[in-house]
């Protein structure tokens, strides 16, 4: 049966990932929580996958390219072995079989690259290169971006605040760690594992009380 979930890239989205229940795979071992979907088990999805103790996934084609980063645990294919905090892109066209023999939770991106997207990309936490931003307290890691996306960690120390800012086509936040609040009215917090979605040009200001690691892609929407 086809889902559809968040679909339209348009409309504001918001899903407290961390409540949500795990809904089983096809494969034994590996549940998931749907962020966004349109489609089937061949589907443009926005997903938290959970591997158990020694789960796997048969080998399978990308045919639209992947995108993932690991939360928790330590995932793994035949190409190597991604610790918590990895960010990989494997391109449109590109094979693997995925596992994880401790288990492990990861943030995963399905059928949203196009061809200006070939790099296969592997980040490793020691390999993120921090630089201080113009916002007092607040640092990013770059972790891709070409001519129209931009893929990036922000890391906000206690109390520090990014103010409202313009954004071509749109920006995608994940919060790894922490908590941020929205300035909005009303004001939103997103808790660890919140996920939004915004194709508007203004993107709205936040504020982090204790401190926060969040996940950020822009110019995609």
């Amino acid at each position: 049966m086809s889902l559809s979930i968040n679909e339209d890239r348009r409309k504001l989205a918001f899903v407290e990932g961390s409540t949500m229940a795990w809904l089983p795979s096809p494969q034994q071992g590996v549940e998931r929580r749907m962020l966004e979907r349109s489609g089937d088990e061949v589907a443009d999805a926005t997903t938290i996958v959970r591997y158990a103790q020694r789960s796997r996934f048969p080998a399978h084609t990308h045919e639209l390219g992947e995108e993932f980063l690991v939360l928790s645990g330590t995932f793994s294919d035949e190409h190597g072995d991604y610790p918590a905090g990895t960010y990989a892109r494997n391109p449109p066209g590109s094979t693997h079989a995925p596992r994880s023999d401790e288990g492990c939770v990861i943030l995963v991106k399905l059928r949203q690259m196009r061809a200006d997207e070939p790099e296969q990309i592997r980040v490793c936490p020691g390999e993120r290169a921090w630089r201080a931003e113009i916002w007092p307290g607040v640092d990013s890691a770059l972790l891709y971006a070409n001519a129209r996306i931009h893929v990036s960690l922000l890391r906000l120390a206690p109390d520090a605040e990014v103010p409202e800012r313009r954004v071509m086509r749109g920006e995608e936040m994940f919060v790894i760690e922490g908590a941020v609040e929205l300035l909005t009215r009303p004001r939103q917090t997103l808790h660890p594992w919140a996920w939004r979605r915004s194709a508007a040009r203004r993107q709205s200001g936040l504020r982090s009380a204790g401190g926060a690691l969040l996940w950020l892609k822009r110019g995609h929407l």
